[in-house]
Protein backbone atom coordinates (compact mmCIF):
# COMPACT_ATOMS: atom_id res chain seq x y z
CA UNK A 1 0.00 0.00 0.00
CA UNK A 2 1.28 3.09 -0.96
CA UNK A 3 2.24 5.61 2.22
CA UNK A 4 -0.40 7.86 3.54
CA UNK A 5 0.19 11.56 4.67
CA UNK A 6 0.76 12.34 7.83
CA UNK A 7 -1.88 14.01 9.19
CA UNK A 8 -1.81 16.62 12.44
CA UNK A 9 -4.45 19.35 12.06
CA UNK A 10 -13.12 24.79 11.05
CA UNK A 11 -14.05 28.26 10.27
CA UNK A 12 -17.20 27.70 10.43
CA UNK A 13 -18.16 26.43 14.05
CA UNK A 14 -21.50 25.30 11.88
CA UNK A 15 -21.63 21.69 12.89
CA UNK A 16 -19.96 18.93 11.54
CA UNK A 17 -21.66 17.45 8.25
CA UNK A 18 -22.17 13.79 8.02
CA UNK A 19 -20.04 11.58 6.49
CA UNK A 20 -21.78 11.88 2.30
CA UNK A 21 -19.31 9.94 0.98
CA UNK A 22 -18.41 13.33 -1.03
CA UNK A 23 -15.37 14.42 1.64
CA UNK A 24 -14.33 17.48 -0.54
CA UNK A 25 -10.97 18.30 -2.28
CA UNK A 26 -8.77 19.38 0.21
CA UNK A 27 -4.83 21.49 -0.44
CA UNK A 28 -1.90 20.72 2.00
CA UNK A 29 1.48 22.63 1.58
CA UNK A 30 4.46 21.53 3.40
CA UNK A 31 7.12 24.16 4.71
CA UNK A 32 9.62 22.06 5.57
CA UNK A 33 12.04 23.97 7.63
CA UNK A 34 12.12 24.07 11.48
CA UNK A 35 14.70 26.22 13.64
CA UNK A 36 15.45 22.62 15.48
CA UNK A 37 14.95 19.28 15.26
CA UNK A 38 13.41 17.57 18.36
CA UNK A 39 14.42 14.46 18.97
CA UNK A 40 10.98 12.28 18.99
CA UNK A 41 10.30 13.95 15.26
CA UNK A 42 10.03 11.68 11.97
CA UNK A 43 8.28 14.24 9.81
CA UNK A 44 9.98 15.72 6.94
CA UNK A 45 11.70 18.92 8.56
CA UNK A 46 15.10 20.47 8.28
CA UNK A 47 17.14 22.72 10.09
CA UNK A 48 19.09 25.50 7.88
CA UNK A 49 21.20 27.60 9.39
CA UNK A 50 21.62 30.25 6.16
CA UNK A 51 18.59 32.42 5.33
CA UNK A 52 15.87 30.66 3.29
CA UNK A 53 15.19 32.45 0.30
CA UNK A 54 11.36 32.45 0.78
CA UNK A 55 11.01 33.75 -2.69
CA UNK A 56 12.46 31.21 -4.90
CA UNK A 57 10.54 28.58 -2.57
CA UNK A 58 7.22 30.59 -3.21
CA UNK A 59 7.34 30.36 -7.15
CA UNK A 60 7.78 26.76 -7.20
CA UNK A 61 5.19 26.36 -4.72
CA UNK A 62 3.33 28.22 -7.51
CA UNK A 63 5.00 25.67 -10.23
CA UNK A 64 4.15 22.41 -8.28
CA UNK A 65 0.67 23.99 -7.46
CA UNK A 66 0.00 24.16 -11.33
CA UNK A 67 1.63 20.68 -12.05
CA UNK A 68 -1.17 19.33 -9.13
CA UNK A 69 -3.77 21.54 -11.07
CA UNK A 70 -3.01 19.80 -14.63
CA UNK A 71 -3.54 15.94 -12.74
CA UNK A 72 -7.02 17.23 -10.70
CA UNK A 73 -8.52 19.07 -12.90
CA UNK A 74 -10.79 21.84 -11.93
CA UNK A 75 -11.71 21.34 -8.64
CA UNK A 76 -13.65 23.95 -6.00
CA UNK A 77 -11.19 23.27 -2.43
CA UNK A 78 -12.63 22.84 0.36
CA UNK A 79 -9.26 23.44 2.91
CA UNK A 80 -6.11 24.39 3.02
CA UNK A 81 -3.18 23.65 5.23
CA UNK A 82 0.06 24.45 6.21
CA UNK A 83 2.09 21.84 7.96
CA UNK A 84 5.67 21.52 8.07
CA UNK A 85 8.32 21.93 9.85
CA UNK A 86 7.08 24.94 11.05
CA UNK A 87 5.20 27.52 8.76
CA UNK A 88 5.22 30.10 11.13
CA UNK A 89 8.72 30.87 10.53
CA UNK A 90 7.44 31.86 6.60
CA UNK A 91 6.97 35.23 6.25
CA UNK A 92 3.21 36.22 6.24
CA UNK A 93 3.88 37.96 2.59
CA UNK A 94 4.79 34.02 1.21
CA UNK A 95 1.79 33.27 2.87
CA UNK A 96 -0.47 35.22 1.07
CA UNK A 97 1.49 34.38 -2.03
CA UNK A 98 0.81 31.17 -2.37
CA UNK A 99 -2.51 31.39 -1.41
CA UNK A 100 -2.78 33.32 -4.38
CA UNK A 101 -1.65 30.70 -6.40
CA UNK A 102 -3.62 28.08 -4.46
CA UNK A 103 -6.64 30.39 -5.52
CA UNK A 104 -5.76 31.10 -9.45
CA UNK A 105 -5.37 27.27 -9.94
CA UNK A 106 -8.47 26.02 -8.37
CA UNK A 107 -12.03 27.53 -6.87
CA UNK A 108 -11.56 28.87 -3.44
CA UNK A 109 -14.38 30.35 -1.61
CA UNK A 110 -14.35 32.70 0.87
CA UNK A 111 -14.68 31.23 4.66
CA UNK A 112 -13.47 27.62 3.52
CA UNK A 113 -10.92 26.31 6.72
CA UNK A 114 -7.23 27.67 6.16
CA UNK A 115 -4.80 26.37 8.81
CA UNK A 116 -1.10 27.40 10.07
CA UNK A 117 0.98 25.06 12.46
CA UNK A 118 2.63 27.08 14.26
CA UNK A 119 5.16 26.82 17.27
CA UNK A 120 5.15 29.00 20.31
CA UNK A 121 9.26 30.23 19.67
CA UNK A 122 8.62 31.10 16.49
CA UNK A 123 5.31 33.51 17.22
CA UNK A 124 4.85 36.87 17.49
CA UNK A 125 1.76 38.98 17.02
CA UNK A 126 2.65 41.38 13.83
CA UNK A 127 3.50 37.68 12.02
CA UNK A 128 -0.08 36.54 13.54
CA UNK A 129 -1.87 39.28 12.02
CA UNK A 130 -0.19 38.92 8.90
CA UNK A 131 -1.00 35.55 8.64
CA UNK A 132 -4.84 36.64 9.49
CA UNK A 133 -4.96 39.28 6.63
CA UNK A 134 -3.59 36.58 4.12
CA UNK A 135 -6.19 34.68 4.91
CA UNK A 136 -5.29 32.00 7.44
CA UNK A 137 -8.52 31.85 9.52
CA UNK A 138 -7.08 28.54 11.85
CA UNK A 139 -4.04 27.56 13.48
CA UNK A 140 -2.58 24.88 14.99
CA UNK A 141 -0.05 25.38 17.56
CA UNK A 142 2.78 22.56 18.83
CA UNK A 143 2.44 22.98 21.90
CA UNK A 144 3.42 19.72 23.14
CA UNK A 145 3.70 20.36 27.14
CA UNK A 146 2.99 22.44 29.56
CA UNK A 147 5.25 22.31 32.05
CA UNK A 148 9.33 22.85 31.65
CA UNK A 149 10.99 20.00 32.39
CA UNK A 150 8.81 18.11 29.71
CA UNK A 151 9.56 20.91 27.03
CA UNK A 152 13.63 21.00 27.67
CA UNK A 153 12.76 16.44 27.74
CA UNK A 154 10.85 17.15 24.00
CA UNK A 155 13.54 19.29 22.93
CA UNK A 156 11.43 22.02 22.36
CA UNK A 157 12.81 25.75 21.93
CA UNK A 158 9.97 27.23 24.02
CA UNK A 159 8.53 27.44 27.14
CA UNK A 160 5.94 27.22 29.62
CA UNK A 161 5.24 30.98 29.80
CA UNK A 162 6.14 31.17 25.72
CA UNK A 163 3.01 28.77 25.35
CA UNK A 164 0.40 30.63 27.26
CA UNK A 165 1.57 33.56 25.43
CA UNK A 166 1.30 32.14 22.30
CA UNK A 167 -2.32 30.34 22.88
CA UNK A 168 -3.44 33.74 24.14
CA UNK A 169 -1.90 35.72 21.01
CA UNK A 170 -3.91 33.09 18.80
CA UNK A 171 -7.26 32.98 20.27
CA UNK A 172 -7.24 37.02 19.88
CA UNK A 173 -6.56 36.84 16.85
CA UNK A 174 -7.96 33.93 14.68
CA UNK A 175 -11.57 32.95 14.62
CA UNK A 176 -10.45 29.18 15.03
CA UNK A 177 -7.29 27.78 17.19
CA UNK A 178 -5.97 24.19 17.91
CA UNK A 179 -2.88 23.37 19.73
CA UNK A 180 -1.36 19.90 20.10
CA UNK A 181 -0.12 18.15 23.09
CA UNK A 182 2.11 14.82 23.71
CA UNK A 183 1.72 12.53 26.30
CA UNK A 184 3.02 8.97 27.37
CA UNK A 185 6.05 11.26 28.48
CA UNK A 186 8.68 9.29 30.32
CA UNK A 187 7.79 9.31 34.47
CA UNK A 188 4.37 10.61 33.32
CA UNK A 189 1.23 9.71 36.01
CA UNK A 190 -1.85 9.20 35.15
CA UNK A 191 -2.25 12.08 38.12
CA UNK A 192 0.48 14.41 36.34
CA UNK A 193 -1.64 14.00 33.38
CA UNK A 194 -4.74 14.54 34.41
CA UNK A 195 -3.88 17.63 35.78
CA UNK A 196 -2.40 19.47 33.01
CA UNK A 197 -4.77 18.00 30.75
CA UNK A 198 -7.32 19.90 32.28
CA UNK A 199 -5.53 22.90 31.99
CA UNK A 200 -5.14 22.66 28.58
CA UNK A 201 -9.16 22.28 27.86
CA UNK A 202 -9.38 25.46 30.13
CA UNK A 203 -7.08 27.16 27.50
CA UNK A 204 -8.13 25.45 24.48
CA UNK A 205 -10.61 27.10 22.15
CA UNK A 206 -12.97 24.21 20.81
CA UNK A 207 -10.13 21.71 19.42
CA UNK A 208 -6.93 19.63 21.13
CA UNK A 209 -5.12 17.20 19.40
CA UNK A 210 -3.31 14.46 21.97
CA UNK A 211 -1.10 12.55 20.81
CA UNK A 212 0.90 9.18 22.39
CA UNK A 213 4.59 9.40 22.56
CA UNK A 214 5.93 7.11 20.19
CA UNK A 215 9.15 6.38 19.36
CA UNK A 216 10.33 6.72 15.84
CA UNK A 217 13.18 4.44 14.21
CA UNK A 218 15.84 7.03 12.91
CA UNK A 219 14.90 9.96 15.32
CA UNK A 220 17.05 10.65 18.40
CA UNK A 221 14.77 8.91 21.41
CA UNK A 222 14.53 5.66 19.21
CA UNK A 223 18.43 5.17 19.55
CA UNK A 224 17.87 6.27 22.97
CA UNK A 225 15.01 4.03 23.95
CA UNK A 226 17.26 1.18 22.54
CA UNK A 227 20.33 1.88 24.93
CA UNK A 228 17.73 2.07 27.63
CA UNK A 229 18.53 5.14 28.63
CA UNK A 230 14.95 6.89 27.78
CA UNK A 231 11.74 4.82 29.79
CA UNK A 232 8.40 5.35 28.37
CA UNK A 233 5.20 3.80 29.49
CA UNK A 234 4.26 0.36 29.05
CA UNK A 235 1.59 -1.00 27.18
CA UNK A 236 -0.71 -1.08 30.15
CA UNK A 237 0.47 2.42 31.89
CA UNK A 238 -0.32 3.69 27.97
CA UNK A 239 -3.50 2.37 27.66
CA UNK A 240 -4.70 3.23 31.37
CA UNK A 241 -3.23 7.49 30.25
CA UNK A 242 -5.27 6.61 26.63
CA UNK A 243 -8.43 5.77 28.55
CA UNK A 244 -8.42 9.05 30.94
CA UNK A 245 -7.51 11.45 28.24
CA UNK A 246 -10.76 10.42 26.85
CA UNK A 247 -12.70 10.55 30.05
CA UNK A 248 -11.51 13.61 31.02
CA UNK A 249 -11.90 15.28 27.26
CA UNK A 250 -15.26 13.96 27.35
CA UNK A 251 -16.60 15.30 30.16
CA UNK A 252 -15.58 19.16 29.72
CA UNK A 253 -17.04 18.73 26.44
CA UNK A 254 -14.20 17.71 23.93
CA UNK A 255 -15.31 14.42 22.69
CA UNK A 256 -12.89 12.19 20.27
CA UNK A 257 -13.62 12.30 16.60
CA UNK A 258 -11.06 10.62 15.92
CA UNK A 259 -8.06 8.79 18.07
CA UNK A 260 -5.97 12.16 18.95
CA UNK A 261 -8.29 14.65 17.88
CA UNK A 262 -11.02 16.53 20.15
CA UNK A 263 -13.27 19.35 19.32
CA UNK A 264 -16.40 20.93 20.44
CA UNK A 265 -19.11 19.89 18.23
CA UNK A 266 -18.52 22.19 15.13
CA UNK A 267 -15.16 22.92 15.91
CA UNK A 268 -13.57 19.41 13.85
CA UNK A 269 -11.00 20.18 11.59
CA UNK A 270 -12.38 19.87 8.36
CA UNK A 271 -8.87 19.53 6.53
CA UNK A 272 -7.94 16.66 8.53
CA UNK A 273 -11.67 15.35 7.75
CA UNK A 274 -10.90 14.93 4.08
CA UNK A 275 -8.01 12.98 4.81
CA UNK A 276 -9.85 10.10 7.54
CA UNK A 277 -13.03 10.42 4.98
CA UNK A 278 -10.52 9.19 1.99
CA UNK A 279 -11.36 12.59 0.10
CA UNK A 280 -8.70 13.78 -2.67
CA UNK A 281 -5.68 16.33 -1.47
CA UNK A 282 -3.18 18.18 -3.54
CA UNK A 283 0.00 17.46 -1.61
CA UNK A 284 2.85 20.33 -2.87
CA UNK A 285 6.11 21.02 -1.02
CA UNK A 286 9.06 18.79 -0.22
CA UNK A 287 7.80 15.42 0.97
CA UNK A 288 4.17 16.07 0.55
CA UNK A 289 1.94 12.97 -0.07
CA UNK A 290 -1.35 13.58 -2.01
CA UNK A 291 -4.33 11.50 -3.36
CA UNK A 292 -5.81 13.05 -6.93
CA UNK A 293 -8.54 10.90 -8.71
CA UNK A 294 -7.21 11.44 -12.05
CA UNK A 295 -8.53 10.33 -15.91
CA UNK A 296 -6.20 7.61 -15.73
CA UNK A 297 -8.00 6.64 -11.81
CA UNK A 298 -7.03 7.70 -8.29
CA UNK A 299 -3.21 8.02 -7.46
CA UNK A 300 -0.94 8.48 -4.96
CA UNK A 301 1.96 11.08 -5.10
CA UNK A 302 4.93 12.43 -3.12
CA UNK A 303 7.48 14.64 -4.01
CA UNK A 304 11.39 14.78 -3.19
CA UNK A 305 12.00 14.82 0.49
CA UNK A 306 15.31 17.04 0.60
CA UNK A 307 14.41 20.64 0.00
CA UNK A 308 17.44 21.83 -2.25
CA UNK A 309 16.89 18.80 -4.29
CA UNK A 310 12.66 19.50 -4.70
CA UNK A 311 13.62 23.26 -5.52
CA UNK A 312 16.13 21.90 -8.31
CA UNK A 313 13.69 19.63 -9.60
CA UNK A 314 10.59 22.39 -9.35
CA UNK A 315 12.92 23.95 -11.79
CA UNK A 316 14.17 21.27 -14.26
CA UNK A 317 10.80 19.74 -14.43
CA UNK A 318 7.65 21.82 -12.98
CA UNK A 319 7.46 19.82 -10.11
CA UNK A 320 8.86 18.18 -7.55
CA UNK A 321 7.18 14.57 -7.88
CA UNK A 322 8.85 11.24 -7.11
CA UNK A 323 5.92 8.83 -7.10
CA UNK A 324 2.71 8.96 -8.60
CA UNK A 325 1.23 5.89 -8.12
CA UNK A 326 -2.43 4.32 -9.56
CA UNK A 327 -4.12 2.81 -6.85
CA UNK A 328 -6.10 0.05 -7.32
CA UNK A 329 -9.51 -0.82 -6.15
CA UNK A 330 -8.10 -3.07 -3.33
CA UNK A 331 -5.79 -0.67 -2.01
CA UNK A 332 -8.33 2.35 -2.30
CA UNK A 333 -10.64 0.06 -0.25
CA UNK A 334 -7.88 -0.95 2.51
CA UNK A 335 -7.00 3.21 2.38
CA UNK A 336 -10.56 4.11 3.41
CA UNK A 337 -10.94 1.00 5.97
CA UNK A 338 -7.61 2.22 7.86
CA UNK A 339 -8.60 6.21 7.18
CA UNK A 340 -12.40 5.60 8.60
CA UNK A 341 -12.06 3.62 11.26
CA UNK A 342 -10.09 6.12 13.11
CA UNK A 343 -13.10 8.46 13.04
CA UNK A 344 -15.96 7.87 16.03
CA UNK A 345 -18.26 8.31 13.06
CA UNK A 346 -16.85 5.17 11.51
CA UNK A 347 -16.98 3.74 7.85
CA UNK A 348 -19.81 3.53 5.32
CA UNK A 349 -19.21 -0.65 4.52
CA UNK A 350 -21.57 0.15 0.95
CA UNK A 351 -18.74 2.82 -0.22
CA UNK A 352 -16.04 0.25 0.68
CA UNK A 353 -17.89 -2.84 -1.32
CA UNK A 354 -18.16 0.04 -3.91
CA UNK A 355 -14.66 0.26 -4.27
CA UNK A 356 -13.47 -3.27 -3.47
CA UNK A 357 -15.98 -5.14 -5.40
CA UNK A 358 -16.77 -7.50 -2.92
CA UNK A 359 -18.24 -7.37 0.87
CA UNK A 360 -16.54 -7.84 4.24
CA UNK A 361 -16.95 -10.99 5.59
CA UNK A 362 -20.10 -11.01 7.97
CA UNK A 363 -18.56 -13.89 9.92
CA UNK A 364 -15.33 -11.66 10.54
CA UNK A 365 -17.47 -8.61 11.18
CA UNK A 366 -19.66 -10.77 13.65
CA UNK A 367 -16.17 -11.66 15.79
CA UNK A 368 -15.19 -8.81 15.92
CA UNK A 369 -18.71 -7.27 17.31
CA UNK A 370 -18.46 -10.28 19.82
CA UNK A 371 -15.28 -9.77 21.52
CA UNK A 372 -16.02 -6.12 21.83
CA UNK A 373 -13.79 -4.58 19.43
CA UNK A 374 -15.75 -2.87 16.38
CA UNK A 375 -19.84 -2.09 16.58
CA UNK A 376 -22.46 -1.92 14.20
CA UNK A 377 -24.28 1.17 13.63
CA UNK A 378 -26.73 2.85 11.56
CA UNK A 379 -26.92 1.63 7.81
CA UNK A 380 -24.56 -0.26 7.06
CA UNK A 381 -21.84 2.08 9.24
CA UNK A 382 -19.16 0.29 11.63
CA UNK A 383 -16.86 1.63 13.78
CA UNK A 384 -14.27 1.07 16.05
CA UNK A 385 -15.30 0.37 20.09
CA UNK A 386 -13.06 2.59 22.76
CA UNK A 387 -11.40 -1.22 23.17
CA UNK A 388 -10.71 -1.66 19.88
CA UNK A 389 -9.28 1.86 19.28
CA UNK A 390 -6.68 0.76 21.29
CA UNK A 391 -5.43 -2.09 18.37
CA UNK A 392 -6.74 -0.15 15.75
CA UNK A 393 -4.44 -1.21 13.57
CA UNK A 394 -5.21 -5.24 14.50
CA UNK A 395 -8.87 -4.72 14.20
CA UNK A 396 -8.30 -2.98 10.46
CA UNK A 397 -5.70 -5.94 9.39
CA UNK A 398 -8.44 -8.39 10.67
CA UNK A 399 -11.29 -6.88 8.94
CA UNK A 400 -8.73 -6.64 5.85
CA UNK A 401 -8.17 -10.02 5.60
Amino acid sequence: MAALAKTRGNASGDGLAPDTGKPGFAVYLHWPFCAAKCPYCDFNSHVRHARIDQQAYVSAFRREIEAMRALSGPQVVTSIFFGGGTPSLMEPGTVAAILDAVREAWVAPDGIEITLEANPSSVEAERFRGYREAGVNRVSMGVQALNDADLKRLGRLHDRAEALKAIGLARDIFPRMSFDLIYARPEQTPQAWATELAEAISLAADHLSLYQLTIEEGTPFYGLHKAGKLIVPDGELSAELYELTQKVCEDHGLPAYEVSNHARPGAESRHNLTYWRYGDYAGIGPGAHGRLTTSGGKIATATEKMPETWLADVSSHGHGMTESEVLDTAEQADELLLMGLRLREGVDLARWRNLSGRGLDPERIDFLVSHGMIEKMSGERIRCTPQGMLVLDAVVADLAT
